[in-house]
């Protein structure tokens, strides 16, 4: 029978239910992914180890996190493949375990080409942990509820990631590869919560003859539609200190922002648990949440205040809180019961090249054009989004059975 109940949720009457509803294996996954983005701190001192501790140039190290960043691509993809075979609480374990191997074998490193070769290896294990995390929750979850647990799911990345930040500073004081060292530490620590407390019951997997997602052309629109946003949000990382710059602020500043747009994350999750917003077609709260996007991106086209900058942070913030749940809810319902690790997988590209479109795209356009211009054009992006939505909802919706 084919799923379409995320796609009529509208229909069905939604009763309040509290977070206590949701299954113990979501809260297992929302903390060991807590636990697991405390330590992931180690990104953005990846170059300074490779030029400082080990003689790198920046144009060297520049490459290698380009290398980095591509080879994170076929790790979803493998991490998608994987979990419908193998099961999804293995392939969780399994991308765990490699990247504390990799973080440990950075911090060991005594020449540049080791820990170049451990960089590389880091990338190709660092995303296998989301397609099954992400599928877990499809398969343990009713519909109605799916965006709330993705929310939550969310809201512990943004709360692992404000005292990953304090963490980072307190040891970044030593050795910049005790980081390292600390991040494959909670590494283990996360996959041995996962291979204790996560049942193995929650995993199915599923047969050779399963999948199919590059042929659905359903999943192919949201993948679309996905990259969009995800160029969108990665211009957040990269032009909003140019832009602060630009408008006589410290780049330091954006440390505060991102953390303002965590603790909006976080402390606007209950928001999900209400009724009125249960009840919202996924492709009408899509449509809300770029809105919010679209008008917290226009503030920063003219924002030229801290306190005016937060303000649209928490705007584009909510926007984004309806953004993640809302999407992945989607494509679990286009995903078959078999495949749901391959169909997030592919949906999960999206950042992937995102993360190498954003830059390029970003700073030519500031160099060009300036920070007003970049987010003007970025608002209107979005409000074309917000716009094809009921397009899409047309596309994509699933045939009554």
């Amino acid at each position: 029978m084919t799923n379409h109940s995320a796609f009529d949720s509208h229909a069905r009457p939604a009763p309040a239910v509290s977070w206590r509803g949701l299954s113990s294996t979501v809260w297992v996954l929302v903390v060991a992914r807590a636990v697991n983005r405390l330590g992931a701190f180690t990104l953005p001192f990846l170059g300074v180890v490779l030029t400082v501790e080990l003689g790198a140039s920046v144009a060297e190290a520049g490459l290698v996190l380009t290398v980095f960043g591509l080879a994170t691509i076929p790790s979803r993809v493998f991490g998608g493949h994987l979990a419908d075979r193998l099961g999804a609480k293995h392939t969780i374990v399994v991308g765990l375990v490699g990247c504390a191997i990799a973080q440990a074998w950075i911090a060991l490193s005594s020449t540049l080409w080791s820990a170049v070769l451990a960089a590389i290896l880091l990338g190709l294990v660092f995303e296998i942990y989301e397609p099954p995390s992400q599928a877990i929750i499809a398969d343990v979850t009713e519909a109605l509820d799916r965006p709330a647990a993705y929310g939550l799911l969310g809201a512990a990345v943004a709360a692992g990631a404000v005292l990953a930040g304090l963490l980072a500073a307190a040891l970044g004081h030593f050795d910049l590869r005790w980081l390292f060292a600390a991040d494959a530490i909670t590494c283990l620590a996360c996959a041995t919560l996962i291979a204790f407390a996560l049942p193995t019951t929650s995993s199915r997997p599923a047969s050779s003859a399963a999948g199919g997602s590059w042929r659905d052309p359903r999943l192919l629109a949201m993948l679309a539609t996905g990259t969009v946003f995800a160029t969108l949000y990665m211009q957040l990382v990269i032009g909003l200190p140019f832009t602060l710059l630009a408008r006589d602020l410290p780049a330091s500043t954006v440390g505060l922002v991102l953390a303002v747009s965590a603790l909006t994350l976080v402390l606007a999750q209950p928001l999900q648990r209400l009724r009125q917003v249960r009840e919202l077609d996924d492709f009408a709260a899509m449509a809300i949440g770029y809105l919010l996007l679209s008008a917290g991106l226009l503030a920063n086209a003219f924002a030229t205040t801290l306190p005016s900058f937060l303000a649209a942070t928490v705007v584009w913030s909510l926007g984004d809180l309806l953004l993640f749940s809302r999407a992945y809810t989607i494509v679990a319902a286009l995903a078959p019961d078999n495949a749901r690790g391959r169909y997030m997988a592919t949906y999960g590209l999206s950042w992937g090249i995102a993360t190498t479109l954003a830059p390029i795209a970003g700073t030519q356009l500031l160099t060009a054009a300036g920070p007003t211009t970049l987010w003007t054009l970025s608002a209107l992006t979005a409000l074309v989004l917000a716009l094809v939505q009921p397009a899409m909802r047309r596309h994509l919706s699933l045939p009554e059975v």
